[in-house]
């Protein structure tokens, strides 16, 4: 299965103020040339899209396409169930709403240290694994966003979880708060396939200030900034997936170009990406970004100091460099996170 994931979470719309106001039409177009240029991974959830979403995923995709030409994942978020009968409404809610018949992934969905015990609570991992059983799910797994600790435990405890679904992406890898190289270690650990969210950080690492764009497009003119973002995740030996929120159709093709040949980052894109370069004086500025810091925890926008590729783990580890700090200095009050 090629590493590219459809996630049906920012789909295009037809009024910009209406989140369910999906573009049908054109995601079905979308959907077309994800499939035929051999893609089959398709991410949706519950709350996607004003709820919209797994209705959509119905419309572009299974009424349109046999059974076994795609994989489709959603998920049982916390927020929508309050008793152990809630998660079967939910579950067999979206069965309707997508009309897939079974799921060929199940999420239990955004595992926090604050959702935890109510999935414990409600025993939805073990209800997961029973829906496994049933043939209505064929791999069961979670996402997560979290500390590398928790994630351990987790994992300890439900050895029989398939996968798990983490944030990486290059600007994130050695944050202290998101913990993505260690949340990735730790799955890698306990051999659990990894598939990657917010790759590209909510847009973040597709557009960037002119400083850090001119030094990827020095080194390769024709590559788009979110390639570099997307390699990076899929160049990880034990990721399995890394999904993409494609909302209009250049997004799709760029990426369907980028990853139908796929060939993971080079030693020397590497080095691109973690050169040295002179500090970048983050002062009062309309590009700075606009966060607020937290007392308890790291802003999620923190930079540690730079620092060259290492090698963990049979994998490569990157470390923020100044270069990541350039990608940085842009207003990001629009950052949405999955």
């Amino acid at each position: 299965m090629k590493k590219l994931g459809f996630g049906l979470m920012r789909l295009p719309l037809t009024d910009a103020s209406d989140p369910a106001s999906i573009d049908v039409e054109q995601v079905k177009k979308m959907v077309d040339i994800f499939i035929e240029k051999g893609f089959t991974y398709f991410d949706t959830a519950w709350m996607y899209c004003g709820f919209q979403s797994e209705s959509v995923a119905k419309k572009a995709l299974v009424e349109r396409y046999p059974r076994d030409a795609y994989t489709l994942a959603t998920k049982l978020h916390s927020g929508f169930f309050n008793s152990f009968e809630d998660r079967d409404k939910v579950f067999n809610k979206q069965l309707e709403n997508t009309g897939a018949g079974y799921f060929d992934y199940y999420l239990l969905h955004g595992i926090t240290a604050g959702s935890y015990p109510k999935y414990e609570k409600y025993d939805c991992f073990n209800w997961l694994l029973e829906k496994k059983k049933s043939g209505l799910v064929k791999k069961a797994g979670f996402s997560f966003h979290d500390s590398a600790e928790l994630l351990d435990e987790i994992l300890t405890k439900y050895p029989a979880m398939e996968f798990v679904q983490l944030q990486i992406n290059y600007l994130d890898w050695e944050s202290k708060w998101i913990q993505a190289r260690e949340c990735y270690e730790t799955a890698v650990r306990h051999g659990v396939p990894v598939i990657v969210m917010e790759p590209v950080k909510g847009g973040t690492l597709a557009k960037m200030p002119k400083e850090a764009e001119d030094i990827l497009k020095e080194y390769a003119p024709s590559m788009s900034l979110p390639s570099w973002a997307i390699r990076f995740a899929a160049s990880l030996d034990n990721v399995m997936m890394v999904l993409s929120g494609m909302s209009n159709m250049e997004q799709m093709e760029d990426n369907v170009k980028t990853m139908s040949g796929f060939q993971p980052l080079s030693e020397a894109e590497r080095e691109t990406l973690s050169r040295d370069f002179s500090p970048v004086k983050m002062a009062a500025s309309s590009c700075l970004v606009k966060t607020v810091v937290s007392r308890e925890k790291p802003s999620m926008m923190e930079m540690p100091p730079p620092a060259p590729w290492v090698v963990t783990r049979g994998m490569p580890a990157l470390q923020m460099s100044s270069m990541s700090r350039l990608m940085v200095r842009r207003d990001t009050s629009n950052f949405s996170a999955r």
